[in-house]
């Protein structure tokens, strides 16, 4: 009964298979094999975006800094959620790899940024002077770190917003393919269409062992890339093994089955969890993420019976009732879910 993360999940049999048949043989190192080309070319079939510029990488946070710093100055300035990983799990890795951006948090429920909220940021951030650096992007993540899910609409309203200052757009897609599959959208609606400029986009979580797809619509945008990657040491020699992995992610619609049924466990976990005496859901389940509150003896049964997941906030009061995230990923079972219920239903 593992709800800590979709990190946490085995690598999806396919996926795995993959890798064995690109251990055959040798093949040109640093991406210049024919898997990578290959899998890049998938990639840009998929976003319907032709001209997009493709790099693989073996981490998020990688994928996130990379992109972004392509497309901000060491003065500029990011606005992301108050609650974005790139601002609170990265460890600092924008302002690093900006070498001195800086990240401007910007409100809102569910992980979603308020346009509102948007707009005053951005008007504070206004002054045409050297003493203030300069406005550069604004960084979006869907599906959100508080379980949101940016429909295409809100994206363009926000890339709006962002064009109108003179703003690049991001989007951080480690959970990409729930968002896809919860909204039942195209890639590219979510994407270029809706004014994104920069997207990485995940495979980690949603069953490869460890590959991210740094996306950039307009090649135009990034320029120094690959030279940022390679001084990052994020240029893999052995290429051709993060290709395999979001290859076969993307070969039949393998990444959107596996999210829409990541998303349909959480679904199921949600409508039970609600029907449980004391349990309260606190944010409306929209991808594969559940926060809810639970009784302290609801929870101290479910730790003794082996049930993982994370207390949200991490930091919490040590008595009580307890704050909690329970994530699904692909390889979550119904079984599973419906014996943590009877767990924690007691």
């Amino acid at each position: 009964m593992n709800f800590a993360s979709d990190n946490t999940s085995t690598v999806h049999p396919k996926v795995m298979e993959a890798l064995i048949r690109a251990n055959e043989g040798h093949a040109p190192s640093y991406g210049a094999d024919a898997l990578t080309e290959a899998a890049k070319a998938r990639v840009r079939e998929v976003l319907e975006a032709p001209e997009a510029e493709v790099h693989f990488i073996a981490s998020g946070t990688g994928a996130n800094a990379l992109a972004i710093s392509s497309l901000v100055p060491s003065w500029g300035k990011v606005f992301c959620h108050e609650g974005a990983h790139v601002l609170t799990s990265e460890c600092g890795s924008i302002p690093f790899w900006t070498g001195g951006g800086t990240l401007v948090p910007v409100p809102g429920a569910a992980g979603k940024i308020d346009p509102d909220a948007l707009a005053q940021a951005l008007h504070e951030s206004s002054r045409p002077d050297v003493h203030a650096g300069e406005r550069s992007a604004l960084t979006l993540t869907n599906s959100t770190e508080a379980g949101g899910v940016y429909a295409p609409a809100e994206v363009a309203a926000l890339t709006a917003q962002a064009r109108a200052a003179g703003l690049a757009v991001h989007m951080d897609g480690a959970r990409f393919g729930n968002a896809v599959a919860a909204l039942e959208c195209t890639p590219a609606d979510l994407t270029h269409r809706a004014g994104v400029d920069a997207l990485s986009f995940g495979g980690t979580k949603n069953g490869a062992m460890m590959v991210e797809a740094v996306v950039i619509f307009d090649p135009a945008r990034a320029p120094g890339l690959e030279m940022r990657r390679m001084r990052a040491g994020h240029l893999l020699s052995k290429h051709r093994f993060l290709a395999a992995q979001m290859l076969a992610l993307l070969t039949d619609g393998l990444w959107l089955e596996l999210a829409a049924h990541a998303n349909a466990m959480a679904e199921r976990l949600a409508a039970a969890l609600a029907a449980v005496p004391g349990v309260t859901i606190n944010v409306p389940r929209q991808a594969n993420q559940i926060f809810a509150t639970l009784p302290a003896e609801a929870h101290t049964r479910a730790r003794k019976a082996g049930a993982v997941y994370h207390p949200w906030p991490r930091v919490q009061a040590e008595e009580g009732d307890l704050s909690v995230r329970m994530v699904c990923g692909w390889s979550t079972t119904p079984d599973e879910v419906d014996r943590l219920v009877a767990t924690l239903r007691g």
